[in-house]
């Protein structure tokens, strides 16, 4: 394993401790799961040769959905992908008629990463590599450079949006010829879907057409053809915290949003969709309930259902579906021993009984909970070894009982009442009584 640096053992202690993923040094914490990245990796690699995929990503809350999310896209920007991840949140939907759908590209394309820029903001060089690919193929053959860009993107001119898509290409490459600062602007403005009206782009690009909420899935399949235009390998787009669209009170708006799924769904099994992949991730509930989740939609629930020969131990990760299994009291073991190194070291002073003390006394407290949901009791071991660090005088075995690690397995939304919308208060990201 690579050495730790000070960024990423301050990176995932901050996070460990508010109970996040962290975005640096994942590999350092990471254990379990084998096989399901093994499938991932196999996806990735498929993506890159011209394929797609999708998968949803199936986990109680506080399981560790997002931290697997955040390794594949790790993995995904290692094998020349590109990356758009965002969170689903009551103002960003798949599908929307009030700007929300748009609202959720812009935060995609925001987030944009590339291997060299793993922190987000990667579209002005993904575009800035095209256009000098394009520019240096110009000198070559001795042609313009604006000619060379209308060759490469010709072929979107056959998909959605792909013309306007193309010009705003164009309009860009024009800024960079001219030191326009502003027109390169306004195209990437257009480019993160931050344009809210035609007026406004026809005005500054010339374009008549805008990305909009009808048009957010065509622009993730242009963006996909665009970056492998620019050198990479394709594009990885990741959705978590879908359980919003099952906690939308409207049926219309949640069936709405189903449609798109749906559309997704059958692009990438019939191979329409190329070098795209999709990572949902989501709960139980939003994939099974038969009210309000995937399932409600007859069309997904037909297409998503578990492989019924898949019982008694026996599993089928090749599927849509990969459902996070509860890690292993010895998974759990591991897990804390990164902890523990990444906060004091290779020798480090607390000893493995103190773990083992610290699993026992959780196990006691709150039953096998802490192994479905690992989030809170990493949490507590994290404050522990803090509380450690900042008072060395005391004994770890004094503060063991001390201890409460609340079971954070969600909400129960099953008693949404239709009619009013009234449904209990969301603690998807909230953590509950981590104290000392």
């Amino acid at each position: 394993m690579s050495k730790l640096k000070p960024r990423e053992r301050d990176a995932i202690v901050h996070a460990l401790r508010a109970g996040v993923v962290p975005k640096l040094g994942l590999r350092h914490i990471q254990v379990g799961r084998a096989r399901e990245i093994e499938e991932l990796v196999k996806d990735m690699e498929r993506i890159a040769d011209s394929g797609s995929a999708i998968r949803f990503i199936i986990g109680e809350y506080g399981s560790g959905k997002t931290f697997f999310m955040n390794l594949i896209r790790l993995v995904a920007l290692e094998k020349g992908l590109v990356v758009m991840f965002a969170d689903l949140a009551p103002d960003r939907r798949i599908y929307a008629t009030g700007g929300q759908a748009r609202s959720l590209y812009a935060e995609m394309a925001r987030n944009l990463s590339t291997r060299t820029k793993a922190d987000g903001g990667a579209l002005a060089s993904v575009v800035e590599r095209f256009v000098s690919t394009a520019h240096r193929e110009a000198e070559e053959r001795d042609v313009p450079t604006g000619n060379v860009i209308r060759e490469k993107l010709s072929h979107f001119e056959e998909m959605t949006g792909g013309f306007e898509f193309s010009e705003v290409i164009r309009r860009y490459w024009e800024g960079h010829e001219n030191h326009d600062d502003d027109l390169k602007s306004s195209a990437l403005r257009w480019l993160r879907g931050e344009f809210s009206t035609r007026t406004d782009a026809r005005k500054a690009l010339g374009v008549r057409t805008i990305i909009d909420d009808a048009s957010v899935y065509d622009h993730l399949k242009l963006m996909s053809a665009f970056v492998c235009e620019a050198g990479y390998k394709g594009l990885l787009v990741g959705m978590d915290e879908m359980v919003n669209l099952f906690k939308l009170t409207s049926a219309q708006a949640r069936n709405a949003n189903y449609e798109q799924i749906l559309r997704i769904l059958n692009d990438v099994l019939q191979g329409s969709a190329k070098n795209l992949g999709f990572l949902m991730g989501g709960t139980p509930e939003f994939l099974m309930n038969t009210r309000r989740g995937l399932y409600s939609y007859e069309a997904l629930q037909s297409r998503l259902a578990e492989n019924t020969f898949a019982r008694d131990g026996l599993v089928d990760i090749s599927g849509p579906v990969i459902r996070l299994p509860s890690l292993t009291p010895e998974d759990l073991f591991v897990l804390l021993v990164n902890v523990r190194r990444v906060m004091q070291g290779p020798e480090p002073n607390l000893p493995d009984s103190a773990l083992e003390a610290f699993m026992t006394h959780c196990s006691e407290r709150i039953g096998e909970a802490y192994f479905r949901t690992p989030r809170n009791t990493v949490t507590a071991f994290v404050n522990l070894l803090a509380v450690l660090e900042q008072n060395p005088k005391i004994q770890w075995s004094d503060l063991i009982d001390q201890i409460e690690v609340a079971d954070d397995t969600g909400d129960d939304l099953s008693d949404v009442d239709e009619a009013t919308g009234a449904q209990p208060v969301d603690g998807d990201d909230e953590l509950v009584g981590f104290k000392l």
